[in-house]
């Protein structure tokens, strides 16, 4: 260990640009083992290792390098695989820029980050490919049952944890494939779609039910779900997507990002996407315009490079510095021939049937704003007008209404319209139903759902816990009673 100051930073290599721009297979090779225990060796074994600390499931970072420092895969992955139930997948999506990697101390110190997301990503490749990767173990099955709404990072966290408790547990969910936004929402290109289902069977095969294609308040009501199980979770995520409301004619080219990207994923998994065939969510040999700064924004237009559009554009009102998005993606979206467009903001969409023009102004930074950063204001006299076929506005997320969804206006949420929950166990005003993921906490990242599941199936155990004492000192009290009559 400790070799940062004789070893630089390396990271795994890129597929050309002009080469991956063609296809939606990911862009990073994987370490060969000799470059990840050199890259591990890096790691400075700190006393305080912020890289842990800036994690959201506070992964044992550390000591599954210096393990892989020493080729001691196996045991690797069992540190890994402790604390995060897709190392895999975060290793591929996590935003390490603005976490680990960022947070780093050789990065702090210059020397460059550990690659700390690569060498991840390999270790659990390694582990699947070598049968690491086990089958969910049940010391004890239990007789309660646990119905989850959602079959995404949070839903499926909790499932696995609940289930190796012995829990019987049932995900439900309106898609027709589990895995949510990590089937339908993100791109080939930075997770292939084996890597989920790898994932999910895992879970069938322990003994979890999928079912699919099945949506609360209309396959059946909330109220008949709570029934037919001891708890439930609500771990829907957020779909509704922000609009910027300038489409004022209706026109079917101004599209949402998650309805392009789904529709994108669904045509690479050989589904039959009408909207896609037809040409309304398909950006081939058009001038694309993406409206938006995070990596949703950044999903859609390394996308539509793929697609073959003529142009793509990125309007974003402020500058690259202030991008929610990571600064890693921008990096290959660029790289691919993105046309980024700093401190510019959309006016105005020229057309009636469809939008053939789209005016803008540059903008300015001024103040900073509630949010800390620096308020962008626009710059009189700088309009322009770009030629536009295809607008994707990627302007992040909102919570569905789930009360009005579910119909059940016991169920409370926030001013934002997010489920409302007592931040000590997680549960909602209704008794033995718990929330987590976005659906909680707002549109966020993967690594943020993974952790929100795993605490909730905590919280659901200690509920069922709670019940047991109860009901046992109940019965305790009766049958003194019944001694003494």
């Amino acid at each position: 260990m400790l070799k940062f100051t004789n070893i630089h930073q390396s990271n795994p290599d890129k597929i050309s640009s002009k080469d991956r721009s063609k296809n939606f297979e990911e862009i990073y090779m994987r370490f060969a083992s000799k470059k990840a225990e050199e890259q591990s060796s890096r790691c400075s074994q700190c006393g305080i290792p912020f890289c842990q600390v800036h994690c959201p499931l506070q992964n044992n970072i550390p000591d599954w390098l210096k393990l892989t420092a020493e080729n001691r895969l196996e045991e690797a992955y069992e540190i890994s695989s402790a604390t995060n139930n897709m190392p895999e997948v975060c290793g591929r999506i996590c935003p390490q820029d603005r976490l680990c990697e960022g947070n780093c101390v050789i990065e702090q110190s210059g020397h460059g980050s550990v690659t700390i997301g690569s060498v991840e990503k390999y270790i659990t490749d390694v582990a699947w490919e070598k049968g690491w990767v086990k089958k969910i173990n049940i010391l004890e099955e239990k007789s309660k049952t646990v119905g989850i709404i959602g079959s995404g990072p949070a839903g499926l966290a909790a499932a696995e944890q609940l289930r190796k408790k012995g829990y019987k547990i049932t995900i439900y969910d309106r898609y027709d494939r589990p895995g949510g936004l990590l089937i339908y929402g993100i791109p080939n290109f930075k997770l292939e779609k084996d890597i989920v289902n790898k994932r999910t069977e895992r879970l069938k095969e322990g003994g979890i039910e999928f079912v699919m294609n099945y949506e609360i308040g209309k396959s059946i009501s909330f109220d008949e779900l709570k029934k037919k199980h001891d708890a439930v979770l609500i771990s829907t995520g957020v779909y509704k997507s922000r609009e910027i409301n300038l489409n004022k004619t209706k026109a079917n080219n101004v599209v949402l990002a998650l309805d392009f990207l789904i529709a994108s994923n669904r045509k690479g998994l050989g589904d039959k996407v009408e909207s896609f065939d037809n040409g309304i969510l398909n950006s081939k040999d058009k001038n694309v315009i993406v409206i938006g700064g995070g990596d949703t924004a950044m999903d859609c237009v390394r996308t539509a490079v793929r697609q073959g559009a003529k142009s793509v554009k990125c309007l974003y009102r402020r500058d690259q510095n202030n991008m929610p998005g990571s600064q890693r993606e921008v990096k290959n979206a660029i790289e691919e021939g993105v046309d980024f467009n700093w401190l510019t903001l959309p006016l105005e969409y020229l057309g009636k049937e469809k939008i053939k023009k789209t005016k803008i102004v540059k903008m300015q930074l001024g103040s900073p704003d509630d949010s800390g950063r620096r308020s962008a204001e626009p710059i009189p006299g700088s309009e322009e007008i770009f030629d536009t076929d295809l607008i994707i506005e990627a302007l992040g997320f909102e919570p569905e209404d789930l009360p009005l969804m579910f119909n059940n206006d016991e169920l409370l949420i926030t001013k934002w319209g997010t489920l409302k929950i007592n931040y000590k166990n997680m549960m909602t005003n209704i008794e033995g139903v718990f929330a987590a993921g976005d659906i909680v906490r707002g549109a966020s990242l993967v690594v943020w759902g993974i952790k929100d599941g795993r605490d909730v199936a905590e919280h659901i155990h200690n509920f069922f816990q709670e019940k047991e004492k109860k009901k046992f000192s109940y019965e305790k009290i009766a049958n003194k009673e019944l001694a003494n009559a």
